[in-house]
């Protein structure tokens, strides 16, 4: 068996090189393209292009009896790191007359990764930490673009100490809520004011695909140019009042943070063989065991601040708690009709959705096996 099987696999590894020198010159062309992508100002993200590339080689693999779905799933793999090593090449900068970008809370992670891709862009980047204040009037005497990335308790404080920026000073923030600092940044500047919510983490290697929301406060037409750098950066941008933002984040971040932290306060009081779990996970429950694990493998203020931004918040989470008491009762009755009855109201309510996420999370659980190591 051996001698039949290793002149094979020595056939598979020169594929494998082969495949690497490929991959080598993708990247190369891509950096190529990245350059002229940053002289003429156009977004590292072109859905169109990428929807018409993916549907083209999926059509030749066909043809040529390979997967269609093995292709997309390499090309994205690729263009993943394509649009990472893109940002290298810099972007153009649509406002080079701005005064400096001045970074309140700019040493932290998020503020951090804003900074960078200002510089990139080619802004003069200035930073206010949390020990800079005693010379702030010096950091904001010429600030074209204040941007406030601190945490949410303390949003509203800072923003109160900007009340003497240059009038026509575009003030933003990064907050995860959006209601109060906008009023707060309305109140207090007479200038251009947006609220801005980046829907991702400082981790990310590029900001292709990634969606900011922003909330218009006063002077839309004066922070345009802000919001089509942010596009050229790669960010998707969802408009959205300040009110519907918060009501949503209620349920996408408050509730589904303080969930994952009441289950993983109830897995570390039973204390269970965490390997034992682990080795017993099939894709989908080692995935979610993941995300539950990633949330405590991080700042704890952040999320407390999150959960605890708003009354309404607290008000979500009671109601949560009072039903899963009302649908515990169903197995206190051993009301297994119950439940289906209740099973079935809820996926009419999710409708065409739920066959949509079926789909997405099947190709997320063929990544998360790939990645898993088996001995």
């Amino acid at each position: 068996m051996s001698a039949e099987l290793t002149p094979l696999r020595n056939k598979i590894d020169e594929v494998d090189k082969k495949m690497l020198e490929l991959l080598a010159q993708r990247l190369s062309l891509v950096e190529q393209v990245g350059e002229v992508k940053s002289q003429h100002g156009l977004p590292i993200y072109a859905p169109d292009r990428e929807a018409a590339m993916l549907a083209s080689r999926r059509a030749e693999a066909e043809k040529v009896g390979v997967p269609p779905q093995l292709i997309e799933d390499i090309l994205r793999r690729t263009m993943r790191e394509s649009y990472a090593s893109e940002k290298d090449s810099g972007f153009k900068c649509l406002n080079p007359d701005l005064r400096s970008v001045v970074i309140v809370g700019g040493n932290g992670q998020l503020g951090g990764l804003f900074g960078k891709m200002f510089a990139l862009s080619g802004y003069q980047v200035k930073i206010l930490g949390s020990q800079d204040w005693h010379r702030a009037d010096e950091i904001l005497d010429d600030a074209g673009l204040v941007v406030v990335t601190v945490p949410i308790h303390l949003t509203e404080g800072v923003i109160e100490k900007l009340s003497s920026l240059p009038k026509d000073c575009i003030l933003c923030d990064l907050t995860s809520v959006k209601k109060r600092p906008l009023s707060t940044m309305l109140r207090v500047h007479q200038g251009p004011v947006v609220g801005l919510h980046p829907m991702f983490g400082p981790d990310v290697p590029s900001m292709a695909k990634q969606v900011i929301v922003y909330s218009d406060g006063r002077g839309e037409e004066q922070y345009q140019w802000l919001l089509q750098q942010f596009k050229i950066w790669g960010a998707s941008l969802c408009q959205m009042d300040a009110d519907k933002h918060d009501n949503g984040m209620t349920l996408i971040q408050a509730l589904r943070h303080f969930t994952s932290f009441a289950y993983g306060l109830h897995l570390s009081k039973e204390n269970p063989d965490l390997d034992t779990l682990v080795t017993l996970s099939s894709p989908i429950y080692r995935l979610e065991l993941a995300m539950v694990g990633r949330l405590f493998a991080q700042d704890p203020n952040l999320y407390g601040d999150i959960i605890l931004s708003s009354e309404e918040n607290i008000a979500m989470i009671k109601r949560f708690h009072q039903q899963f008491g009302e649908a515990l009762t169903l197995l206190d009755n051993k009301d297994k009709a119950g439940f289906v009855s209740q099973f079935e109201q809820v996926s009419a309510w999710f409708g065409d959705y739920s066959q949509q996420f079926m789909s997405e999370s099947q190709n997320l659980l063929k990544q998360a096996n790939d990645a898993i190591h088996r001995a």
